[in-house]
């Protein structure tokens, strides 16, 4: 066999081959015979990335000091917050072994080792086998192999690499490792607790809209994801609504408020759904499977004949004008009070709308996000852009007057292409600096709060409207 000048594109090739192998080895010590070792699972999900899972094993243990494995937590545990109580048992040292056995891991763990590299000849199917040893793993495999170094190459013959053993650092699933001080024999209960990353849940809500009645059909579900590298079999699963406190927490990143923004009026209502503190929980029935790398669809709201109505809405920034006229926003209203027939309180998540065509078919016309949200609420959510009703701003003068102040005149015209009224809900915003005064309107006006002044303005069916304001500022 003389010397090879190998390509590092081979290390797929030969670690695809690997596991094939590495199955014929004798299973690390702390597998079970069959199925998960988890034992009665409870899971507690939260909106941002975190878990809390508690798993009550049984377990056999002698006396003094043991070392007790405990496979198929979460791949990714926070090892930190890791309790475990068992009785008549002290915890000495635990150890998270988060290296898991693969074709990759298993090969560097190999490095310094000896393997028998089996290669088959292609055109007369015999197989060579020689012992290599490891010398390096950075982005190929190099080896010594009788009295010669190689890099393994891709150049398309057969090649498998057969180990000895499995190392002890590599397990086949996510393992915790703890050394007990137990102060007698026998089989007891063991409560195993640990916040993880990897599991989370969102909240989507369909609406149904018909115009006609007022009314919407509202069905919410919770999608459940794990990529927390572990599936928990048969769990009690309970979700929270509610951002729960963390060290990660970063409130330093800005984002951008977002141009259609849902806009809410807290409600006082308490909601007969169990809370947790101040977070409201929203438990599963029954228990269920969270398999890895999955998601997963459970209801939690079904609610027919929800008081709704449409309506328009658009926000003029101060000193904004518009040389063409802008199209106002299409807006759902709807409350989650129990006289509006939902009496529920709504975790945070997407509410997608949808009306009947002309052929009674459910069509999208719009969705948008809405915040967590208290049982009596009122909500205006934006779907869209109007086709057919229009604004267009125009501020028409703006002279400063002898006390320094400014005296600011604004115009908007509203038009109306539907065959039916519509009433735009007009809000000049930006008014939250200085003493802002509203000297003149042509239509009656409120103050909503320090920065925006609205006017609710009915526009006719095939047919316009004109608002004046005028306003005293400070600059």
């Amino acid at each position: 066999m003389g010397k090879h000048f190998w390509r590092a594109g081979c290390l797929a090739m030969l670690l695809g081959s690997t596991a094939a192998a590495a199955q014929q080895l004798p299973p690390p010590s702390d597998a079970p015979a069959a199925g998960s070792a988890q034992g009665d699972v409870s899971v507690t999900i939260y909106n941002n990335d975190v878990a809390l899972v508690q798993d009550v094993r049984q377990l056999p243990l002698g006396k003094g000091q043991v070392r007790q494995n405990f496979p198929d937590v979460s791949a990714a545990i926070r090892p930190e917050t890791v309790s475990l109580v068992v009785p008549d048992a002290a915890v000495v040292e635990q150890n998270f072994d988060y290296d898991l056995l693969s074709p990759s891991s298993l090969m560097e763990k190999a490095v310094g080792e000896t393997i028998t590299l089996v290669r088959t000849n292609p055109a007369t199917g015999t197989e060579s086998r020689d012992r290599a040893k490891v010398l390096a793993v950075n982005g190929g495999v190099v080896i010594e192999v009788n009295g010669h170094v190689e890099v393994l190459r891709d150049d398309g013959l057969p090649v498998r690499a057969v180990f000895d053993r499995v190392p002890d650092a590599l397990r086949a699933r996510p393992t915790l490792s703890v050394t007990l001080a137990s102060n007698r024999v026998g089989t007891r209960p063991a409560t195993l607790s640990y916040l993880s990353r990897g599991l989370g849940w969102r909240a989507d809500c369909v609406a149904l809209f018909d115009d006609q009645s007022g009314t919407a059909d509202m069905q919410g579900w919770v999608t459940l994801r794990n990529i927390s590298g572990t599936t928990f079999s048969n769990a009690k699963t309970l979700l929270v609504a509610g951002e729960v406190g963390s060290a990660d927490d970063d409130n330093g990143n800005y984002t951008p408020r977002r141009r259609r923004v849902t806009r809410t009026t807290p409600g006082t209502e308490t909601a007969a759904r169990e809370q947790l503190g101040d977070f409201y929980l929203y438990p599963l029935t029954e228990r269920t499977t969270i398999a890895d790398k999955q998601t997963k669809q459970v209801s939690f709201l079904d609610a027919k004949g929800v008081a709704a109505s449409s309506g328009y809405r658009f926000e003029n920034a101060w000193l904004g004008s518009s040389d063409e006229p802008r199209s106002v926003q299409s807006v759902l209203r709807f409350s989650n009070s129990g006289a509006a027939g939902m009496g529920d309180a709504l975790p945070a998540g997407v509410v997608r709308v949808y009306v009947r065509d002309a052929r009674g078919q459910p069509q999208f016309i719009g969705e948008n996000r809405i915040q967590h949200t208290p049982q009596g609420s009122t909500i205006a959510l934006p779907t869209g852009d109007a086709f057919d009703v229009k604004i267009q701003p125009t501020t028409v003068s703006r002279v400063k007057q002898g006390d320094g102040r400014w005296r600011t005149a604004v115009r908007y015209k509203l038009t109306n292409a539907r065959s039916r009224p519509a009433t735009v809900e007009l809000i000049q915003g930006g008014l939250d600096w200085g003493d802002v005064r509203v000297v003149e309107d042509s239509a009656k006006g409120e103050r909503r709060n320090a920065g925006t002044y609205a006017w609710q303005v009915p526009v006719p069916a095939n047919g316009s409207a004109v608002v004046s304001a005028t306003f005293d500022t400070r600059y």
